[in-house]
């Protein structure tokens, strides 16, 4: 599948698997930058990428693993880019810690992954009844719970 994808910024990295097999391209930050919003404080790295997601797929974004390298944690957890969206990708981070020797992401890092995936279209019918599962309505911690 090709995918249009325009470079905002001349820094910009087209996004690229990094091994055979990988489900993810990753995305590298051309920009850094200290934004507050809604009481907050986040660092917010810019791609410099804008993408043309065909109709009926989403492109998904994810932290990478590195993640676990730096005391940054994803804002939103999973980002959303919907067909009709032509801005600039982006990715919020909020420290985990306010003291702490972990590092930050730097511009020129990758920051994360997109992976982009087709979806159902789906319309809801409205019922007073649901069938029988052997899950029922069990939830948080239903099919057991192991703690050491």
């Amino acid at each position: 599948m090709k995918i249009k994808i325009k470079k905002l910024d001349e820094k910009a990295v087209i996004p690229s698997y990094a091994k055979i097999g990988d489900a993810g391209l990753d995305l590298v930050a051309v920009s850094k930058n200290f934004v507050k919003s809604g009481g907050g404080e986040f660092i917010e790295y810019g791609t410099g990428l804008a993408v043309e997601i065909p109709e009926g797929h989403v492109g998904l974004i994810f932290p990478r693993s590195s993640v676990s390298n730096v005391n940054l944690m994803l804002t939103n957890k999973v980002g959303v880019i919907d067909s009709g969206y032509r801005g600039e990708i982006k990715f919020r981070f909020k420290h985990i810690r306010k003291d702490s020797s972990l590092k930050e992401y730097e511009v020129g890092d990758k920051i994360g992954q997109m992976i982009i995936i087709p979806y159902p279209s789906v319309e809801f019918e409205e019922t007073l009844e649901l069938s029988e599962s052997s899950r029922g309505a069990g939830g948080f911690g239903s099919s057991g719970i192991t703690i050491k």
